[in-house]
């Protein structure tokens, strides 16, 4: 396996564990759907901090990895928050109409 196929499956399962273990350490009831879900939308998160190597290409893995564990933990609120506000926003426009 190549180095950047090892990165991203790192941040990957980086991203995964992080948003994993902010549901768990969260109030709210663990449900199977919240449970699978942040953990998937947290390991893509995760991914998507390889989206740095191509700004900074000498950047050290160690870097990468902190930021894709940052992207998994607070990315999945940001995405969470803003498609509750495009939801509402969809609903206020279905309620002008009837």
């Amino acid at each position: 396996m190549q180095e950047h196929e090892r990165t991203i499956i790192t941040l990957g399962i980086l991203g995964g564990i992080a948003a994993a273990s902010r549901v768990l350490a969260g109030a709210e009831p663990i449900t199977l759907r919240l449970f699978v879900g942040r953990t998937l939308l947290g390991s893509a998160l995760g991914v998507s901090a390889a989206a740095l190597l191509v700004r900074y290409p000498n950047l050290d893995p160690l870097a990468i990895a902190g930021a894709g564990t940052a992207m998994g933990v607070a990315g999945y609120q940001i995405v969470e928050i803003f498609l509750r506000h495009m939801r509402r926003r969809l609903d206020e426009k279905d309620n002008k109409k009837e």
